[in-house]
């Protein structure tokens, strides 16, 4: 018999921390799908390294955010025992992996971002996320330089590696404006210095594709449409097929551990 979903509560701090928690978790298995998959051994390392520096970031979220919360919900119970629409990531990071190109340029939408928010959230009045964030931020900065080297190794290399290159950077530009949203509730965290504003991130993020891009030889899109629905809770059909597979043990065999 698989395990009932849990309920989780609707309070700022909570939610905004599982945001972040379940953004990692996410993009961490789909790092994680490459293993043994890669173009080349190094790479398969780098990108397993990469799935488990998210992955323990989720883990320190979510226990951080079951401590807020206050409801006996561990790290495992918030990351397995949920259901589709109480998960609530950037629909950026739920994207199939597609090809090595594809891969890249959703590493590089979300590192060039995660590596200052990472910094910034050092000053958080929040010392446990402050915390959090000067451990991640020494990762993200490594996330970053790696999917940059990689993003301009494509896009300078041949015809075909720069045609995937562009691809991928024109597929996903469309999900990288909902890493600058804030609700009302994220908004409060703001004003009283526990969250940095993401809006406040743009430029910086902006910069940092640009010149990547730019190296590349590659073309930086021009649309301003953005697709949103993660934060909220409405997903691709892709995060229901990706949850299938990650919360497969926990909920055919509840409560089993190592």
């Amino acid at each position: 018999m698989s395990t009932a979903s849990i309920a989780i509560t609707d309070s700022p701090l909570f939610i905004y921390t599982l945001r972040r928690a379940d953004d990692a978790l996410i993009l961490g298995h789909r790092l994680s799908e490459w293993c043994g998959h890669a173009p080349m051994l190094e790479e398969d390392m780098a990108l397993s390294n990469i799935a488990l520096d998210l992955i323990g970031q989720a883990r320190e979220l979510y226990s951080y955010a079951g401590a807020v919360e206050g409801r006996g919900h561990d790290e495992d119970r918030l990351a397995y025992l949920r259901e589709e629409r109480d998960y609530q990531n950037l629909l950026l990071v739920e994207q199939p992996n597609g090809d090595f190109a594809r891969t890249i340029a959703r590493q590089l939408y979300y590192s060039a971002f995660a590596d200052p928010y990472w910094r910034a959230m050092m000053r958080s009045a929040d010392p446990t996320l402050a915390a959090i964030a000067a451990k991640s931020e020494k990762e993200s900065a490594y996330h970053l330089r790696h999917a940059s080297e990689w993003m301009i190794r494509l896009g300078d290399g041949t015809a075909e590696s720069h045609h995937r290159a562009q691809d991928a950077v024109d597929a996903l530009w469309a999900f990288a404006g909902e890493l600058f949203d804030a609700d009302a509730g994220e908004q409060r965290l703001i004003d009283s210095g526990v969250a940095i504003d993401p809006a406040s991130l743009r430029d910086a993020w902006h910069g940092t594709i640009s010149a990547v891009v730019s190296e590349a030889t590659l073309t930086l899109p021009t649309g301003t449409w953005v697709q949103r629905g993660g934060r909220s809770g409405r997903h691709s059909e892709h995060l229901g097929r990706l949850l299938t597979e990650l919360q497969y043990m926990q909920r055919t065999y509840p409560g089993q551990t190592w």
